[in-house]
């Protein structure tokens, strides 16, 4: 079977950033992605809201450095769940679950300010340029759990550089 959806859109509102009794990480917002045709009577472009939910570096990542108004870009897959209400009713709930998150622009468009990708990668750049940034995700590490993907900062400068191509 397979489950994998991808989104692109924008934050409708400020991340939420909640922690389990065990104290994981779950950060919960929602995307609202165009659809690729107008409608008919006002000439409009309609939206879907989409609710999102990303776990663990995963969500910490989205409640510190995303917020209302950024484009973002979903990597996960669809889930279905049931609960119940305060009042005894059975609710059903439709959600992505994230497994990765990229930046879908850049600060320059919507701040002003540019500030390189926190995560590492090659920065920013416009959906048009397939540039999104670094992921966020879950990274194998060398102790078995998951962390963070490569601080920018890992890379030095050469110093014994000529300035000659190699080939």
């Amino acid at each position: 079977m397979l489950n994998k959806i991808f989104l692109q859109g924008r934050l409708v509102a400020d991340p939420e950033l909640r922690h389990t009794q065990n104290g994981v990480a779950v950060a919960s917002f929602r995307l609202a992605v165009d659809r690729d045709f107008k409608d008919r009577e006002t000439g409009e472009r309609k939206a879907d809201f989409i609710n999102v939910v990303a776990w663990r570096q995963t969500g910490e990542f989205v409640s510190r450095f995303l917020s209302k108004g950024r484009m973002a870009i979903v990597e996960g897959k669809l889930q279905t769940r049931d609960y119940t209400d305060r009042d005894g009713n059975k609710r059903y709930a439709t959600e992505v679950v994230a497994d990765n998150v990229y930046f879908g622009d850049s600060r320059r468009d919507g701040e002003g300010g540019y500030t390189p990708a926190p995560t590492g990668g090659r920065g920013f750049g416009s959906p048009s340029a397939g540039d999104f940034g670094a992921p966020v995700g879950n990274y194998p590490s060398s102790g078995g759990g998951y962390s963070a993907a490569p601080a920018v900062d890992q890379f030095a400068d050469l110093t014994d550089d000529d300035g000659e191509l190699p080939f």
